[in-house]
């Protein structure tokens, strides 16, 4: 263990990064738990990193306004045409969703094929780059989460299919370029998980796990010098699990 890698100028971003996330990432994972359309978001998760890959063999500038709008129009599109199938076919959503995140997910890899740095590049879409992530990315992605956030609780755009999938589209393209596909998944749906079977508070409790989650898989990443991303994930599952057990014996 090395204690002197706590740096606040490494970890500070990283775990503002994780509560942003946080802050759209669990009640988004309530409502797609609640709809029954779990994968929903590695779909649009992946379409966006589809866009992004698709921008990059473009020879577009990572991080650059092209690839931005490239990443977000092709999740909007995607989020589109989620709307849709779900009302022409409800029973088939799921079976949609997940053929569509295998279409995405390999339509990425025919584009890097060629590229010698595409396993690379995909490693970073899946797995994420929370430490690498600097307070100037975190302006821009707090303001769109405070205007996502505030059409759903105030405009309860929740209770509507089209404005839930436009808002999840968009929460989704931020976030999968801060903190990767897998970590996408976790906070949407360990959460939820957990706070499934609580009768109130379940959006405070869904909070506190996360944000504890990502504290501590920061710090024991830093310690341990093992990836961020996945100890953060398994962070999540433990203490859900921690949480879970405690809950069933009060």
């Amino acid at each position: 263990m090395n204690a002197a890698a706590l740096d606040i100028g490494v970890l500070g971003p990283a775990l503002l990064a994780g509560l942003l996330v946080t802050a759209t990432h669990v009640p988004l994972g309530q409502q797609v738990l609640k709809r029954g359309i779990i994968f929903i978001d590695l779909a649009i998760a992946q379409i966006a990193g589809l866009g992004l890959m698709a921008a990059y063999t473009f020879g577009w500038e990572i991080g650059g306004w092209h690839m931005q709008a490239t990443a977000f129009i092709a999740a909007l599109g995607g989020a589109l045409l989620l709307a849709w199938t779900e009302r022409r076919w409800p029973q088939l959503q799921e079976a949609l969703i997940g053929t569509l995140f295998v279409l995405a997910a390999t339509g990425a890899i025919l584009l890097l094929s060629a590229n010698p740095h595409g396993g690379e590049h995909l490693r970073d879409l899946m797995v994420g780059q929370i430490l690498w992530v600097s307070y100037e990315q975190l302006w821009p992605v707090a303001i769109l989460y405070a205007v996502l956030l505030a059409l759903w609780f105030g405009g309860r755009c929740y209770q509507r299919t089209l404005p839930f999938y436009l808002i999840f589209a968009l929460a989704i393209t931020a976030s999968v370029q801060l903190v990767g596909v897998f970590l996408v998944f976790a906070t949407l749906i360990v959460p939820a998980m957990f706070t499934s079977r609580l009768t109130s508070q379940r959006l405070l409790a869904g909070y506190l796990l996360s944000s504890f989650a990502y504290g501590a898989g920061l710090v024991a990443s830093a310690l341990s010098d093992l990836p961020s991303g996945a100890l953060i994930v398994w962070s999540l599952a433990v203490l859900a699990v921690a949480g879970g057990m405690v809950i069933r014996r009060t």
